[in-house]
């Protein structure tokens, strides 16, 4: 079979490329030819200013990457279209996130509809987590211009109703996959020593771009108990910020933690990824609102245990008491949950768990759901 993945890839960054450049090579394992169609501009910086978009990682090798799409020239949207036709694929796979990504998307897909292909969408976001206008008319474009769907959380195929509301399109649920490919999994003091720190402290990690959406200040606000200061508990803060850092700033002075929180508040190489989870004792995801989050099948694939919030697909990745703890998106809650991990000595129960769980998530279950889709 021959496959075009149409969506963000290197050399781009963030979970979106990383899953489609994963999911590609599960494809290759499986015996199939894959090309994936990528950008040749993603976020234009007059519409999305301070966004970093490019990789400081390698090309992956053996794999098909072609530069077509261009978010904002309806010219390349055609021309794309004609490309993927033209390679005569079996199986388009489109990676949704953004509404703002409809029109070039969709038209690229709709240019390219042929007899005997499906265009298969895995959609991670249907309805994002901060509203623009028109976002539910692109979106509603976009769903026009698929023949089916995988969401990654329930919540979004609930979503997904929204625009299909008599289900004429199939669809159907399967959870993220873990993210596997981020290296060997590393002693606990060889990761704290690579980025230098004390073999003598608990740490919790808050890992990826910090946009607000994802709660790192009800994290903030969670690291001001004083339990936190007593068990020895330090916060790692891995990832740019998506905006501007100056309020999270002033809430660590505010709240007088600078000592307690330890800012890598820059892009973090594929190559690196792994040792700040496995310096962390436990993964905390604060998220205010969510459909679902590639850190959690990080945090899997190293078998760490997380604190969740219940917004979105999260509790369905994480089930409570056994490969986490699920609270409310709020700062008291956040911060008993940490300390009952550490106070109640959870850690051993919770890994136990997390390894049981992860069994779910392998990449030929999320192959297997998209090629059930007739």
């Amino acid at each position: 079979m021959k496959v075009i993945i149409l969506g963000p890839a290197w050399p781009y960054r963030g979970g979106i490329a990383a899953f489609n450049e994963r999911l590609a090579r599960q494809y290759q394992a499986e015996g199939h030819e894959v090309e994936v169609v990528t950008f040749t501009l993603q976020y234009p910086s007059f519409l999305f200013p301070g966004t970093t978009q490019y990789s400081t990682d390698p090309a992956p090798e053996g794999l098909k990457i072609t530069r077509k799409l261009n978010s904002i020239n309806p010219f390349s949207w055609l021309s794309t279209g004609r490309y993927i036709r033209r390679q005569r694929p079996d199986l388009v796979l489109s990676a949704f996130w953004l509404p703002f990504m409809a029109p070039a998307m969709g038209t690229a897909l709709r240019r390219a509809k042929r007899k005997g292909m499906r265009r298969v969408s895995i959609l991670h976001n249907l309805i994002p987590h901060e509203h623009r206008p028109g976002d539910k008319l692109f979106s509603r474009y976009f769903v026009g211009s698929n023949d089916a769907f995988i969401t990654l959380s329930r919540s979004v195929l609930d979503d997904l109703n929204v625009f299909d509301p008599k289900g004429l399109k199939p669809r159907t649920f399967s959870p993220h996959p873990l993210y596997d490919h981020y290296g060997a999994t590393l002693g606990r003091k060889e990761a704290l020593d690579l980025i230098g720190l004390r073999e003598n402290q608990r740490y919790v990690l808050f890992f990826g771009f910090i946009r607000e959406y994802k709660g790192l200040d009800l994290l903030l606000d969670a690291m001001a108990d004083e339990r936190m200061e007593k068990l020895g508990v330090k916060l790692i803060v891995a990832g740019e910020f998506y905006g501007d850092p100056k309020p999270y700033q002033e809430q660590i002075s505010r709240h007088d933690i600078g000592d307690r929180v330890v800012l890598h508040t820059e892009f973090i190489p594929d190559h690196e990824v792994n040792r700040y989870f496995c310096a962390a004792d436990l993964v905390v995801q604060p998220y205010k609102n969510a459909t679902q989050s590639g850190v959690s099948q990080i945090a899997y694939h190293f078998e760490k245990p997380m604190v969740v919030t219940n917004v979105g697909g999260l509790p369905e990745i994480v089930p409570d008491g056994k490969a986490g703890f699920v609270v409310k998106p709020d700062s008291q809650e956040i911060a008993d949950a940490i300390v009952r991990y550490f106070e109640e000595d959870w850690q051993q129960r919770l890994t136990e768990g997390v390894r049981e769980e992860k069994k779910k998530y392998a990449w030929d279950k999320m192959t297997a759901a998209i090629d059930s889709l007739n």
